[in-house]
């Protein structure tokens, strides 16, 4: 059983959507901001965003472990992390990172 940062009580509605997404356990369970954000094609089996976001931290192993990530609304990452929400209409394949100030940066690698 994980331990998150937010309970159910404080998860608010700050976003008009649905839609799902994936996110790392660095930034539900221990609370790191987001570092990295990417849009991936949604998938048309589920309500997904196709958002996928990481602390920019995580190791190559730890990302490769399932167990490290879960599906969540995107509503419930942006409570973790409301710097994400200006970000949410980006096209697929957008990706942006946090720079040394703290600010998102498009990610043109």
């Amino acid at each position: 059983m994980k331990n998150y940062k937010l309970t159910k009580d404080d998860i608010k509605v700050l976003i008009d959507s649905r839609e799902g997404c994936i996110a790392t356990d660095r930034i539900t369970v221990d609370g790191v901001k987001v570092g990295y954000m990417y849009k991936e094609e949604p998938s048309e089996k589920y309500p997904d965003s196709g958002w996928r976001f990481l602390a920019g931290d995580e190791t190559q192993e730890y990302l490769d472990n399932p167990k490290n990530s879960e599906i969540y609304q995107v509503n419930t990452i942006c409570n973790y992390d409301p710097d994400i929400i200006p970000y949410l209409d980006s096209e697929c394949g957008s990706a942006f990172y946090r720079n040394s100030r703290g600010k998102f940066v498009p990610d043109n690698r």
